[in-house]
């Protein structure tokens, strides 16, 4: 973070503390050139966290965290949510929207990505960007190494902000959005929030109001993402609660993921080939599942998948490289709308899908161009 007089900058580098507080957009005047109509105002911090990691002391009984650490914590989480509940007491819908940003992008990019999905959603909700040190120095090949592990780092701050926007009350439902290479750490914050639910008898829908987990152009291994996005499924003697039984799950009520893919997308071409990937989860399409992995490609495929997951193949460019089509493709933004503010679900004539087989669809040019 940079201050200059009143203005805050927030940069590429590294903090040790979570930081929250607001933005306001607006919208440009004469720039017809420009792409976006929408730009960075003023912003200002609310709060922050403590320094992580947070302070312990030995004690006879074991390892404490100070109090002072503790009273900065709680603080900190009242101040966050009665910022949310003041937006939530304005807003038509009492639900909240997360996005999370991807690779090589600064802050001004990820708000103003998170303004033109909320002005897509018509300002309905409560919207919030989640943002981490990206889009710094080092080149295409080095850079990308070094926001890949910035986005490591932020796992954990981003975790502890979901888990407190969900508490916070009057929360009716949550929706979490993420492109590109901020889908790894959604995907990991997924990972870690549905075991906490998962061993307190819950699931991600029951204590976190979770509905929808949309991935956009998801930068991250075919392998790496079922891992993490099913990892409560995968360990049966993990304890369900008070109890162990190897066949239990929690009811996932309405919670649903969301995979938006694009075989043409050059930019996850080249992470396939940097990393050595079979294949990265925004490329994936049914006739791109791998052949070497039938038994994991069955459950990709949707035999074990329990209405959990759709993926929705894009067919058109998005963009030079294929990779932000989120953004730039009016059909693509207007499924988002439908999942988001109408519920519809693949298969609702709202959603303008073409089935394939399920869990696959796709949005074609043909759909695009008759809208």
């Amino acid at each position: 973070m940079i201050a200059s007089g009143n203005t805050l900058s927030y940069g590429a580098e590294r903090a040790i503390f979570l930081s929250f507080g607001s933005v306001s957009i607006t919208s440009k005047r004469n720039s017809p050139t420009s792409k976006s109509e929408l730009r960075v105002g003023a912003v200002s911090e609310t709060g922050r966290f403590p320094a992580t990691p947070y302070g312990v002391v030995a004690t006879a009984n074991g390892l404490r965290r100070t109090p002072e650490a503790v009273a900065a914590h709680e603080q900190a989480v009242a101040s966050l949510q009665a910022e949310v509940a003041r937006r939530l007491a304005t807003a038509r819908r009492k639900e909240v929207v997360v996005f999370i940003h991807g690779y090589n992008n600064s802050f001004d990019d990820a708000v103003l990505a998170t303004g033109e999905i909320c002005r897509s959603l018509q300002n309905q909700f409560v919207c919030i960007v989640l943002t981490w040190p990206a889009g710094g120095s080092g080149g295409s090949f080095f850079g990308y190494n070094i926001d890949r592990e910035s986005s490591e780092f932020a796992v954990a701050d981003f975790k502890k902000a979901v888990r407190i926007i969900a508490e916070t009350k009057g929360v009716e439902r949550l929706h979490l959005l993420a492109h590109s290479r901020g889908t790894d750490v959604l995907a990991s914050v997924i990972q870690q929030l549905a075991i906490e639910a998962y061993v307190s008898g819950s699931s991600l829908w029951q204590r976190y109001k979770i509905v929808n987990a949309v991935f956009f152009a998801p930068d991250i291994d075919l392998d790496v993402a079922s891992s993490k996005l099913f990892a409560w499924v995968s360990d049966p003697d993990l304890a369900f609660g008070s109890k162990s039984s190897a066949g239990m799950l929690p009811s996932q009520g309405a919670m649903h993921l969301t995979v938006y893919s694009s075989p043409r997308d050059e930019a996850l071409r080249a992470s396939t080939l940097l990393f050595g990937s079979a294949l990265r989860l925004g490329q994936l399409s049914i006739g791109r599942l791998p052949k070497d992995r039938s038994e994991a490609a069955s459950k990709w495929a949707g035999s074990h998948m329990g209405g959990l997951v759709d993926f929705i193949e894009f067919s058109g460019r998005g963009g030079f490289i294929g990779h932000s089509y989120f953004l730039s493709d009016a059909t693509v933004k207007a499924d988002l709308v439908a999942i988001i503010r109408d519920r519809a679900k693949a298969g609702d004539p709202r959603r303008q899908l073409v089935e394939i087989k399920r869990p696959f669809w796709l949005i074609s040019d043909v759909q695009r161009t008759s809208r």
